[in-house]
């Protein structure tokens, strides 16, 4: 056992320092970024801000939605090859990915969506762990057979695996290990790692062999996803921010909540109208039992089950997301997402704002 002592950091620990600005509007920042892989060898360019490929975000029609604003999706791993075929006349290959697990019943499954969809280029190999010398070798599986598509592996925390799985064939490793907003990962293994730590160590690790990463979990308002981004992450994933949109789908619950007023005339009582939605993270009960049947005698729901407001269309959303990177970009006198991380010193704090009018 040793103890490390140098402090690391969360989004919530810092706050970016403005900066002077020669930026006259937010319309002159430019959000698209183009990059180039170091395996694939191939391109891209678009606004690197991704939907995580969880249950209620990472869905056909989000892709279909989030496409439309140049951002990406990285699909469900429950999506069949026929249902994926029935989109793709619709679909953009650079701008989705298809997600595996590591099994041999994952690999023949993305074999077959390959196989019958030769356009599509991304792989997202996701696993909750992402340290085992298994998932190293089954990148190195997935890299042999597809040597010219882009492939996302993760998730680690630390730049040692980065480059492990990057030397192994990943193009964008994955970052994060119990930040997001239903895992319990850390309350149930307690392991993890602070996300903002975690981003600048594994983007150093990255960026020193021509690979790139991506930023997931943890963001829970648009100053969180500028932060990311200023810490050096190349794309930002989010869940919790994604999900609860009508193209999420699942099942909108209805309550009615008493307002503690009464109506004139009859002096009963005024109830409104509240819609929820269910989300799960991909470790949960609700998940397991969902895609496996069971939770396996050998293991423990490392996710929650909540409700969360149900937010409408997804374009609001993403305008309120990109408005708040924009607005960063100014602030620090950034042109460029590129210039972000370049333009930011993040400063420590132990408040983030005046919350007197949030409490509940």
């Amino acid at each position: 056992m040793r103890i490390e002592f140098d402090e690391k950091l969360d989004f919530q620990d810092v706050l970016i320092r403005p900066k002077r600005s020669t930026l006259s509007s937010r319309k002159e920042v430019q959000l698209e970024r183009t990059y180039t892989f170091k395996h694939a060898k191939s391109s891209w360019t678009g606004i690197p801000i991704m939907a995580a490929n969880m249950d209620g975000v990472g869905t056909l029609k989000m892709a279909l939605a989030l496409q439309e604003k140049n951002l990406f999706t990285c699909l469900v791993k429950s999506y069949s090859e026929r249902e994926i075929a029935s989109s793709m006349d619709k679909l953009d290959p650079n701008l989705f990915a298809v997600s595996t697990g590591t099994s041999e019943h994952d690999f023949k499954n993305l074999t077959s969506i390959l196989n019958q969809n030769p356009s599509i280029t991304f792989i997202c190999i996701d696993v909750a762990n992402g340290y085992s010398e298994a998932f190293g070798e089954y990148v190195s599986k997935v890299r042999a057979h597809y040597p010219n598509h882009v492939i996302i592996a993760g998730n680690v925390v630390t730049a040692d695996m980065t480059q492990e799985l990057i030397l192994r064939g990943a193009d964008i490793v994955k970052v994060g290990i119990g930040p997001g907003s239903v895992c319990t990962t850390r309350i149930q293994t307690g392991v993890g790692y602070p996300q903002l730590s975690a981003i600048i160590e594994c983007a150093d690790a990255a960026h020193g062999l021509g690979a790139h990463i991506i930023s997931d979990g943890g963001c829970t308002c648009p100053g969180d996803v500028a932060k990311a981004f200023g810490a050096g992450a190349d794309f930002v994933m989010l869940g919790g921010m994604f999900a609860g949109h009508i193209q999420g789908g699942g099942k909108i619950i209805s309550e009615f909540h008493d307002t503690l007023q009464k109506d004139m005339r009859t002096f009963e009582p005024i109830y409104k109208e509240i819609k929820f939605v269910q989300f799960y993270g991909m470790s949960s009960s609700t998940a397991m039992l969902k895609h496996k049947g069971e939770v396996a005698d050998y293991r423990s729901s490392e996710g929650r089950t909540v409700k969360i407001p149900f937010k409408g269309h997804v374009e609001d959303t993403i305008k309120d997301i990109l408005g708040g990177l924009r607005s960063t970009c100014t602030y620090v006198g950034a042109k460029t997402l590129k210039d972000l991380s370049k333009c930011t010193t993040f400063v420590r704090v132990h408040r983030q704002y005046n919350d007197i009018y949030t409490r509940h």
